[in-house]
């Protein structure tokens, strides 16, 4: 199963890293061996800069990585992620295709920018709230959640939920019982049944 993270200039560190050390951690447990293929994508080849200076080569750029089954798209400065059109419609191609389309923190603005969220229930950082609900009337904003699990859409909060959302990712496409010993093998403490919005 190939998973592709989205990451882009000024994306935060963890909104990738962690989701990549969920996926990378549960694919050597038993009962995970060799299930997820994990990788970054960005819009070019070229190395891409993070928060922080944090300077991370992506695997693929947008028109040659394999097919993904399962799309993070990671938050951070996502202002101008919003501005290119070639992106925006990437994430939407991509939704066609795969099984879900997840987003970290403010990466739920570009799934609404790319339509992804409207009528649906989604969450990001508590400090963008407000922006996401004022730019997107159309999306059921929750605050409080670590993460909201809307089927083939799936959003965390900010920065340390994506590790939440991940590990809940790993149980969906394989079993509890991997994700837990993810979470164990990372020495994570994860938020579970309380963070499962299920209305």
């Amino acid at each position: 199963m190939n998973i592709g993270i989205y990451i882009y200039e000024n994306a935060e560190v963890l909104d990738f890293s962690g989701p990549f050390e969920v996926f990378a951690t549960a694919n050597r447990l038993p009962g995970g061996e060799g299930r997820f293929r994990v990788f970054l994508v960005a819009e070019t080849p070229a190395a891409v800069c993070a928060r922080g200076g944090y300077s991370v080569n992506p695997h693929f750029d947008l028109a040659g990585h394999p097919p993904i089954d399962v799309l993070i798209v990671a938050g951070g400065v996502h202002t101008g992620e919003l501005g290119k059109a070639a992106v925006i419609d990437w994430i939407s191609r991509v939704a066609d295709s795969a099984s879900i389309v997840a987003s970290v923190c403010t990466g739920a603005f570009l799934l609404a920018e790319a339509g992804l969220l409207r009528g649906r229930k989604a969450t990001t950082h508590w400090e963008d709230i407000a922006d996401l609900r004022g730019a997107y009337p159309e999306v059921r904003v929750v605050e409080g959640r670590r993460w909201v699990d809307e089927g083939a859409v799936v959003s965390s909060g900010g920065i340390s939920a994506g590790i939440d959302m991940s590990l809940h990712l790993v149980a969906r496409l394989s079993t509890p019982d991997l994700a837990r010993a993810t979470a164990r093998q990372m020495e994570f403490d994860w938020r579970t049944n309380a963070t499962v919005d299920s209305d």
